[in-house]
């Protein structure tokens, strides 16, 4: 998980609504676009800072609430400096750093899991009984055309059968390299590396469950074409296997967890909730302490403000605001399902005490003006542009 900017944590004492242009983008009954303290921005002046950024920033409602943000941001530190704090305290900045706290904390649990859950080291022993359905096989593919009609698979059918009649665990190597149609292991010998079961379509993940290593097997028909398979033997997968298999166990042990406590915590997405949640995506700012219930789970809820805390540290380019518009609603409720099982696990990582540790929050707590500043930098906002920006 990467850690959010200030931009992502939008300081507290932005207040936008939904509009129509510019000009209504903040109210429909004031010019204001922003307060902080007694210092307030107007609509005017905004487009003003919209207008003189380097970067030539388009006039929309997002680009506004950015530069919005910003300025309050600026004025909470010179309300701060006047006052002789050290910024703002740390109250105030851990308000404002939800996301990156709650980031952190998530960062934590999966490093408690992941040590609670320490699966047994890679042997031989956990090789040869497929220990959380990892495997090391080599196959030759007998491809089927494009739309191929019964008489060509047929025809690709006799053709491995002739292979299938002369290969054994010497010649594999050889004849996965002259007959396979699989470009990206034949140079290999056919050799696949180490997988997971359900890394493969069905047919072929189970034909190599079932094989002893080392054994070939018959035929095997995917939508792909004939296979050819042969598990290797812990000797000639144990580079691989020894240094893949504990990630790939530990990381299965931890999805299974997290399952369990998915599972066990009644997650329920409210009627309704996807029409809102995609509303307040379009406006974040002004519905950032919005405690409308989105979802509910034991102990807790799932609130239109924290799915935009949730939603502003993810990265812009994947353009989840305006994407949500155009999907079925179906697909929010998993995302919501999705968001309320994060909210879940911080839950528990709090009933740990799994927060911030004292050099984390040093960081946190020095690094808020470089992070403000960096913000102003990505904009290209000169604070001398907003100093004077008052009504």
């Amino acid at each position: 998980m990467k850690t959010r900017s200030l931009l992502a944590f939008a300081a507290a004492g932005v207040t936008l609504a939904a509009c129509q242009g510019l000009k209504d983008a903040f109210s429909a009954h004031t010019d204001v676009a922003a307060r902080a303290g007694s210092q307030e921005l107007t609509v005017t002046r905004l487009a003003d800072l919209l207008g003189k950024t380097p970067l030539q920033i388009q006039p929309t409602k997002e680009n506004a609430n950015a530069i919005a943000a910003l300025w309050v941001d600026y004025q909470l530190l010179g309300l701060a400096a006047a006052k002789g704090d050290s910024l703002t305290s740390p109250k105030e900045i851990e308000a404002a750093a939800q996301g990156y706290i709650a980031d952190r904390m998530l960062q934590h649990f999966s490093a408690h899991v992941d040590s609670t859950l320490m699966t047994s080291p890679a042997s031989e022993a956990s090789y040869d009984a497929g220990a959380s359905n990892v495997f090391d096989a080599r196959h030759i593919l007998f491809q089927f055309p494009i739309g191929a009609t019964p008489q060509q698979k047929d025809s690709v059918k006799k053709k491995a059968e002739a292979v299938l009649a002369q290969v054994n665990d010497r010649n594999f190597a050889d004849l996965a390299r002259k007959y396979s149609g699989d470009p990206g292991s034949a140079k290999q010998g056919g050799d696949l590396g180490v997988f997971q079961r359900t890394e493969m379509v069905p047919e072929f993940g189970n034909a190599v469950a079932g094989l002893k290593p080392g054994e070939i097997s018959k035929l095997v028909q995917t939508q792909y074409g004939y296979h050819i398979i042969q598990r290797l033997t812990y000797a000639q997968a144990k580079t691989q296997y020894d240094s893949t298999y504990p990630r790939i166990a530990n990381q299965g042990a931890e999805r299974a967890y997290i399952a369990k406590l998915d599972s066990g915590s009644n997650i329920q997405v409210k009627p309704g909730a996807a029409n809102t949640a995609k509303v307040a995506a379009l406006d974040m700012a002004g519905h950032r302490d919005d405690n409308g219930v989105l979802a509910t789970f034991n102990g807790g809820k799932l609130t239109v403000g924290r799915f935009v805390m949730w939603l502003q540290g993810m990265p812009p380019s994947q353009n989840i605001p305006q994407r949500m518009q155009t999907v079925p609603d179906s697909l929010i409720d998993n995302f919501l399902h999705g968001l309320a099982g994060q909210e879940v696990m911080l839950q528990r990582a709090d009933s740990m005490k799994l927060g911030l540790t004292a050099d984390e929050k040093d960081q946190l707590y020095k690094g808020f003006a470089g992070w403000i500043a960096q913000g102003w930098a990505t904009l290209g906002v000169d604070p001398s542009m907003l100093a004077d920006s008052v009504k």
